[in-house]
């Protein structure tokens, strides 16, 4: 799971129900490419695909690629150590997915707090 120290790095995840690939790039702070790889690689992201094959993710998909990229890239592991332990995730109760869900609606909410105090 992402780390709140790892949260504050990364842009806040919009209200939207649906992102493009660019725009998951930019939230994710990971390469398109990247994303269209790891597809390949996790079983569990499957993006909706529409009119030309086009892409879009959902709020839970860019949260898995948070999770995902923080695997890779913050605490090393491999793709298969990554696949195993997102694999080992969805077997466990969903109370850590509803946690991590609540943190970034709570970062959110922060935020426009803020906004509105200005």
């Amino acid at each position: 799971m992402l780390e709140p120290s790892n949260n504050d790095e990364l842009p806040v995840i919009p209200g939207k129900r649906y992102f493009t690939i660019g725009e998951v790039s930019e939230l994710c702070a990971v390469k398109p490419h990247v994303l269209r790889y790891w597809e390949q690689e996790f079983s569990q992201l499957k993006p909706i695909k529409r009119r030309g094959n086009r892409r879009y993710y959902q709020r839970q998909d860019v949260i898995m690629i948070r999770q995902i990229r923080n695997l890779l890239y913050d605490q090393g592991y491999t793709i298969g150590g990554a696949r195993q332990n997102m694999e080992g995730e969805i077997g466990r109760d969903d109370s850590n997915k509803s946690n991590q869900l609540i943190r970034q609606m709570v970062m959110e909410l922060e935020a426009v707090l803020t906004v509105l105090k200005e």
